[in-house]
């Protein structure tokens, strides 16, 4: 059973209770990340994310590392570019424990002159590890084509100028305006009692009362239709996409088939047309990402230099093809039975039901069950997907390309 609570002080609570297992997962929730960054503040989520887990008033980073592996748990956070998530997962006997941690790391951090040095020396070199990886680094080179001079544009970690720069007073500030209450969603799934886990959060708060989300202004330049990034990879690495529906779209659910049909499944048409019948490429996939006020829709694809055209074409092929013609009766059978069985055998641990209440509750104010889930995916009808296919996929097109590539002879993408 799911249940919320929402405190005087302006935090929500949100559990659910699975009484057939032995954990607890639970995590704070901010409304913060990436593109609620302003001026020399860029990558101030991530560096918090870093910085959190490094030490409070009364526990050094050791202390809590220790104390985590002392009773088998598993501590960590991650950083998008809407919300920050700082989490544990312990046997349900230690959850008072995991309660302790990250109620203090969350409103009693100690940002330590030589913890911070040394965290953003690390922060530096995961920065240079991600620019390592064509495969990802592709994505980056994408969304900031997609969103050009946009905050949502923007890579998450930041960039070395700005890390470098970035004062212990500015991460202290960033933390005290953005790290409070009504900003943030306590989510906790396992073996646990709704009233306890409230009454648990209550005792432990001392933070700030109240607090409120972050403005934000949606995208309103267009996309640059062509980024390259020259290199001398062994394959090139393509996304191909365009501007998508947001958080709260209502079509979101025909997306998601949409996306499925696509390139989200071994079923899928480009991974059928693309690996399975051509061999061009190893990895090839769709993806769908929403945020408050836009989202994207996108494939990658790796393959040989050589083959890059066939590849480009192929991939522009099933989108018109999708705008143009829709999707059959069968494909929709099969993405939604896909969607729907993928969801409840994503939920068998505390760990995912904890995340997924706590985005759902932190996004959408609400947490729906599996059954209205699976009754929304249902009710997609041919009819929902070809309106949300002509919908996002008559949007201007990106091509974002990192490899050894002739810049010159690449072509912008067009739309059908």
């Amino acid at each position: 059973m799911i249940q919320s609570t929402k405190l005087d002080c302006g935090l929500t609570v949100v559990t659910e209770r699975m009484a057939d297992v032995a954990s607890v997962s639970a995590g704070f929730w901010v409304g913060t990340g990436s593109r609620d960054e302003e001026g020399a503040l860029f990558g101030a989520s991530h560096f918090l994310e870093h910085l959190l887990f490094k030490g409070t008033a009364t526990r050094s980073a050791r202390q809590i590392a220790e104390d985590v592996d002392a009773v088998g748990g598993d501590m960590n956070a991650f950083t998008t570019k809407e919300y920050t998530a700082f989490y544990l997962r312990v046997l349900d006997r230690s959850f008072d424990l995991a309660l302790d941690i990250l109620s203090d790391i969350l409103w009693s951090p100690a940002f330590r002159p030589d913890e911070v040095e040394a965290e953003r020396q690390v922060i530096l070199e995961e920065i240079l590890m991600r620019a390592d990886e064509p495969a990802d680094f592709v994505h980056e080179v994408f969304t900031e084509a997609l969103f050009p001079d946009h905050p949502v544009g923007r890579e998450v970690l930041g960039d070395e100028d700005s890390i470098q720069a970035m004062a212990v007073d500015d991460i202290v500030g960033f933390h005290a305006d953005h790290y409070r209450p009504a900003n943030m969603v306590f989510a906790a799934a396992g073996r646990l009692q709704h009233d306890a886990v409230v009454e648990g959060v209550e005792a432990r708060f001392r933070g700030v009362p109240g607090g409120s989300r972050p403005a934000r202004l949606a995208p309103k330049q267009p996309p640059r239709p062509l980024s390259v990034d020259v290199r001398p990879t062994e394959q090139v690495h393509l996304v191909v996409g365009s501007r998508s529906l947001d958080n709260h779209d209502e079509d979101r659910y025909a997306l998601s088939v949409l996306n499925h049909v696509l390139g989200g499944g071994l079923s899928s048409r480009l991974f059928q047309k693309i690996r399975e019948e051509r061999g061009l490429a190893y990895s090839v996939y769709s993806y769908r990402s929403g945020f408050t006020d836009t989202g994207v829709l996108a494939v990658y694809a790796g393959t040989m230099p050589a083959r890059m055209e066939e590849v480009l074409e192929l991939v522009h092929a099933e989108l018109d093809a999708l705008r143009r013609e829709g999707v059959s009766d069968r494909e929709l059978q099969v993405a939604k039975g896909h969607l729907v069985g993928e969801l409840a055998l994503s939920l068998e641990d505390s760990a995912a039901r904890m995340n997924r209440i706590g985005r759902s509750q932190l996004v959408h104010s609400s947490v729906p069950t599996m059954l209205e889930v699976a009754t929304k995916v249902g009710a997609v009808s041919l009819e929902d997907v070809a309106r949300v296919a002509e919908r996002v996929l008559r949007n201007e097109r990106v091509v974002a390309v990192v490899g050894p590539v002739d810049e010159a002879g690449l072509r912008a993408p067009r739309v059908a």
